[in-house]
């Protein structure tokens, strides 16, 4: 009777160390604790299994005994079980008092806006500003519009230097974006400003600065008196708005079939400070865009006439704007999977932030 005794005082004390540990960690937990004791295999109900196997003297003795540590026990349990589910409450209590939902929800992960397209807004955005319809116009384009109508027939020299994509239908992937100056004069007739952003095709040797899919702005203005002199500032204007300072350029005469008299501008590189470094072929100079005065021939494939009215083009590569503002040495990242090339969004400001 003894060892009953000292057995049954042993099984107490492990149900009380048993279920304060299991009330610590959760409800299931202590449950499966009150199991090893209390459940059909417990040790408690093992003894009261036994009582059957003892003398008729011992049975009603060794029962009480038995009966009274399951009582016991599974009072300790329930104590352990009442005090949980309270404390459980009272969390949920405090949490429901510490929520505000006038508070802003968790901030999701957000990508990069590609240097590219940001570039692109806040030309958009500038030109706008100046009153400037945006256009867009198809990539695939017709003959016409991507040469003829642009003062380049089909003899011209300069067909050969656009490297153009034929497709089998008899269009072509679009050289430039100047492909939509006589769809724009037809569509709003002079006076018009008009700039198209978008995506232009040449087939030509990729390096540090050439892609064979690149990204382009046109802009250009018609109306009544329009010389090289207002050209030189919108394109001063336009830089000192991507750069938020002024910047070094040069402009140079240049040849295009679709203005006349044409001028290159350069900028001073800002990736070598003007050193020299492979993106300006280390001559300290990046060429940037090419301009000049609308050819009276393109204003009269547009319906406009050129004793009337002029104006100035100009089609600039975005792309390396970008590189020069964003210190990107090499365009082949602007359209590879390197993450490097995307611009996190905290080092946008202004109104390159946009949702749309």
């Amino acid at each position: 009777m003894d060892d009953l005794h000292k057995r049954l005082k042993v099984i107490e004390e492990e149900a009380k160390s048993a279920a304060a540990a299991a009330a610590a960690k959760s409800i299931e937990a202590l449950r499966q604790a009150e199991s090893r004791f209390l459940g059909k295999k417990g040790s408690l109900n093992e003894i009261v299994k036994s009582v059957g196997k003892l003398p008729p003297e011992q049975r009603a003795e060794v029962g009480r005994l038995a009966n009274d540590a399951k009582r016991l026990v599974k009072e300790i349990f329930a104590s352990m079980r009442q005090d949980s589910t309270a404390r459980a409450a009272e969390a949920e209590r405090q949490q429901a008092v510490a929520y505000d939902p006038t508070l802003p929800g968790p901030v999701a992960p957000s990508g990069g806006i590609h240097p590219t397209t940001a570039v692109l807004w806040e030309l958009t955005d500038v030109f706008e500003r100046m009153g400037f319809v945006v256009e867009a116009g198809p990539e695939m384009e017709s003959e016409f519009y991507n040469f003829e109508s642009l003062n380049i027939p089909s003899w011209h020299p300069a067909r050969d230097s656009q490297d153009t994509f034929w497709l089998t239908n008899g269009l072509l992937l679009r050289t430039h974006t100047s492909a939509m100056q006589v769809r724009a004069m037809r569509k709003y007739g002079p006076p018009l400003r008009v700039v198209v952003p978008g995506m232009c095709f040449r087939n030509e040797t990729v390096d540090a600065s050439h892609e064979t899919t690149f990204h382009q702005f046109e802009g250009f203005l018609v109306d009544r008196h329009i010389s090289v002199g207002n050209l030189k500032a919108f394109l001063q204007l336009m830089l000192r708005e991507v750069f938020k300072r002024d910047v070094k350029i040069r402009l140079r005469p240049g040849y295009f079939p679709f203005v006349e008299p044409g001028l290159e501008c350069d900028m001073s590189c800002l990736i070598c400070g003007g050193k020299g470094c492979p993106t300006c072929k280390y001559e300290g100079w990046v060429e940037l865009l090419g301009s000049g005065m609308i050819h009276p021939n393109v204003l009269t494939a547009g319906g406009i006439d050129p004793h009337e009215y002029t104006g100035f083009a100009f089609g600039v590569g975005p792309t390396r704007l970008a590189m020069m503002k964003y210190g990107i040495g090499d365009i082949r990242l602007m359209n590879s999977c390197d993450l490097r090339g995307l611009i996190p969004p905290e080092r946008l400001t202004g109104p390159t932030i946009k949702t749309t």
